[in-house]
């Protein structure tokens, strides 16, 4: 679970405007893929920077499982754009997000961290993803005291929050979450089928 950190300038709009896609529009998946796509190429305009898609939850939790769907989703592609960190299989999570960002950063020069998070919200909100340039702060809405992480941004709104969020989070419909899961990894994947030969991913 997560709050956003962005960090705008007045000089930078992607910063400011979020994007917004909710997990029934037949046009999301184009919309994020677009939406990801500017905001990299804005922070990275050379594309000389490698990429890699930090997917933070945990399996034992319904609402907070997906990030490493995504994530398992993903490294199953034949891709050359994302490295990934966070699946179901080796999630990232409270206990070993410090430690994964010791070993991007070993693994990998320079990286653009995509992080993605689960998060909760207010009952109008359920079921939207945003995308966002800057970090996101990963426990921070069950009350946990993480690093903040990422200079991109995907979260989705799985449940309503507010109250008894550990509780929340277990009774989170999973056909919600895969939903949006499959929506965020099918604009990945467009990501990746669009800007195969411009953004390859590279590490030391």
């Amino acid at each position: 679970m997560c709050a956003i950190e962005a960090k705008p300038q007045a000089e930078n709009i992607l910063s400011i405007n979020k994007t917004r896609v909710h997990v029934d529009d037949p046009l999301a998946i184009i919309d994020l893929s677009r939406a990801i796509t500017s905001r990299v190429r804005h922070i990275n305009p050379k594309q000389n920077r490698p990429l890699v898609l930090l997917c933070i939850g945990t399996d034992r939790s319904t609402g907070d499982c997906l990030g490493p769907l995504v994530g398992s989703k993903l490294i199953l592609e034949k891709q050359n754009i994302f490295h990934i960190y966070g699946t179901l299989e080796y999630p990232v999570h409270a206990s070993n997000l410090e430690e994964t960002m010791i070993k991007i950063f070993q693994d990998i020069e320079n990286p653009i961290i995509i992080a993605i998070d689960a998060c909760l919200g207010n009952i109008n909100n359920v079921g939207w993803i945003n995308i966002g340039t800057g970090s996101l702060k990963p426990g921070a809405g069950v009350k946990k005291i993480l690093p903040s992480v990422g200079e991109i941004h995907i979260t989705g709104i799985v449940n309503v929050g507010g109250f008894m969020e550990y509780l929340v989070l277990q009774n989170t419909r999973l056909n919600l979450v895969m939903q949006m899961a499959n929506l965020i990894a099918d604009g990945l994947k467009e990501v990746v089928y669009h800007n195969s030969n411009t953004m390859v991913a590279s590490g030391r």
